[in-house]
């Protein structure tokens, strides 16, 4: 590194409630919240400098980029002793689609017909791997499973997407969907609980408004951490959530604020963060 080794980066240490982020997580952000934008590649230093001010120890953020080089997310560019990481072609794939999805994240909400798409699999015991997979693709999807072999989501735009899921793992054969109202048998709000667990997701939600509301970093390393950690912890929900319409919600629903609190600190803080990026980048 080319500063004095003793000036280090202030710590971003204000205790995390919505998940510790791991050395992997923090640079995945770090790949796509900088490097993505500014399309430079980024030396080792620079990135065991920011990580190191997240708290990250250099040795697992090594292994960290050793992992995702591996994965083919990043390629080394040595010069020397030293090495320099860019993204390869499905790297900016995965963070700019990743990207898309979280910064337009919770701001809209589609009017709601009153239609559930509800789908019943069946997939035998003795296949836990298959059923894991079902689980872990339809739940990304926005789905949600009330009982053992139902899945439902009042998106019935998310069928195509569960289509895909069902014919990828070959289970076409096996599962059946119709789509429809709520009829008069049981409680619609109850179905809706069991489904998605709404007050874990609440909880989830308090636990990022506890920690980002009123945040006011320093306009210099700290923005820049900040940001890192904002993203970091924003990017978890759309895996979380599935954006259900308000009418299926608690008055006042928390995520509404969450999102609100996501953006506008992302745009207050935007440009003096790529700034600092792109001054950290060029000390080395």
């Amino acid at each position: 590194m080319s500063r004095d080794e003793s000036t280090t980066m202030p710590s971003y240490t204000r205790r995390r409630q919505t998940g510790s982020g791991s050395a992997r997580s923090l640079l995945l952000t770090a790949f796509g919240e900088y490097v993505l934008p500014q399309g430079r590649p980024v030396w080792t230093s620079t990135l065991l400098h920011v990580l190191g001010g997240l708290e990250i120890e250099e040795k697992s953020a090594r292994q960290a980029l050793n992992r995702m080089a591996a994965d083919g997310w990043i390629v080394a560019d040595r010069a020397g002793r030293r090495v320099r990481w860019a993204l390869t072609e499905h790297g900016r794939a995965l963070l700019s689609e990743g990207a898309e999805r979280i910064y337009s994240f919770g701001r809209e909400r589609d009017s709601w017909d009153g239609r559930w798409l509800v789908m019943l699999v069946s997939v035998p015991e003795s296949r836990r791997d298959l059923r894991h997979q079902l689980r872990t693709r339809l739940t990304w999807a926005g789905l949600g499973s009330p009982m053992p072999g139902v899945w439902i989501s009042p998106h019935g735009s998310r069928e195509a997407e569960a289509k895909q899921v069902v014919d990828g793992l070959g289970l076409d054969v096996t599962v059946f969907s119709v789509c429809g109202p709520f009829s008069g048998i049981g409680s619609e709000r109850t179905m809706v609980e069991q489904a998605w667990h709404l007050g874990d997701l609440a909880a989830a939600y308090e636990g990022f408004v506890r920690e980002f509301a009123g945040l006011r970093p320093a306009p210099d390393d700290e923005v820049l951490l900040a940001q890192i950690r904002l993203v970091d912890a924003w990017r978890r929900f759309p895996g979380l959530d599935p954006q259900l319409p308000l009418e299926l919600l608690p008055p006042h629903w928390i995520g509404v604020r969450a999102a609100n609190i996501f953006t506008d600190l992302h745009q207050a803080w935007h440009e003096t963060a790529q700034r600092r990026w792109a001054a950290l980048s060029a000390e080395d």
